[in-house]
């Protein structure tokens, strides 16, 4: 029998944002280490960052800066290219996330189809928890993906979660009705859920709601958004209530 008893969700803040706007003007303003150990203060449980091949948002030096001085999980995410890879070996951040982003999007808009890529995503994550790196594969809700996500070794999936928020403002059952089937499935495979992408304070707590045993959620662009209203402490302690 699957246990789908309830656990605590982490709270994972992706700070790219803080670095997109550092990097408009140049010099440190804001300080991206600073509002991640803010973050931290604030109650989050995790911080994430996506480092791309072209630096736009967050750079290479700055996921070095980060790794000693964070008291809590840090998730680096990203598609598995020679220069990830070798900055994921070197820094060993609590978990990485591969992610099947090309150079040039704009933002993650897929999962992997981890059966196509079977032999790739295996030896990627043999080499990472070789080294103790616990490995998680953002995934779409379909089972054979998640399957395959579990033969490569993974530790966990990420559900990509956008799918789900574009149809909640019209119908909230029908949008989380294949995400708990996908997590069901996992949870059934030995994996970890997580989960990510156009998360919100609107449809935050019904996610979690349906979803009572997922691990973690990553959450950058509506939280940065919510924090230039509210400011950061309200908006972390925002979140961190719909995920009670």
């Amino acid at each position: 029998m699957i246990n789908y008893t309830a656990r605590m969700t982490k709270l994972s803040v992706n700070i790219n944002k803080v670095a997109t706007i550092r990097n408009a003007r140049g010099g440190n303003n804001p300080d991206v280490l600073q509002v991640a150990l803010d973050c931290e203060k604030f109650g989050a449980q995790g911080i994430t960052v996506h480092p791309r091949p072209d630096e736009r948002h967050i750079r290479y030096q700055d996921v070095y800066d980060l790794k000693p001085a964070l008291h809590t999980e840090f998730n680096i995410e990203g598609n598995p290219c020679d220069k990830f890879t070798d900055l994921v070996l070197k820094v060993k951040p609590t978990q990485v996330t591969l992610v099947p982003d090309a150079p040039d999007q704009i933002t993650s808009n897929a999962g992997w189809d981890t059966k196509t890529n079977l032999v790739f995503l295996t030896d990627i994550i043999g080499e990472f928890k070789e080294k103790g790196i616990r490995t998680s594969v953002f995934v779409g809700t379909e089972p054979e993906m998640i399957e395959y996500a579990a033969k490569a070794g993974a530790d966990r999936v990420e559900l990509y979660t956008e799918p789900y928020a574009a149809v909640y403002p019209k119908d909230a059952s029908l949008a989380v009705a294949p995400f708990v089937e996908a997590a069901k499935i996992a949870r059934s495979l030995g994996l970890g859920v997580n989960a990510g992408h156009d998360l919100s304070l609107e449809n935050l707590a019904f996610i979690r709601q349906n979803i009572p045993w997922l691990d973690e959620v990553s959450i950058g662009h509506a939280l940065i958004c919510d924090a230039l209203y509210l400011g950061l402490e309200k908006t972390i302690a925002s979140y961190l209530a719909c995920l009670k």
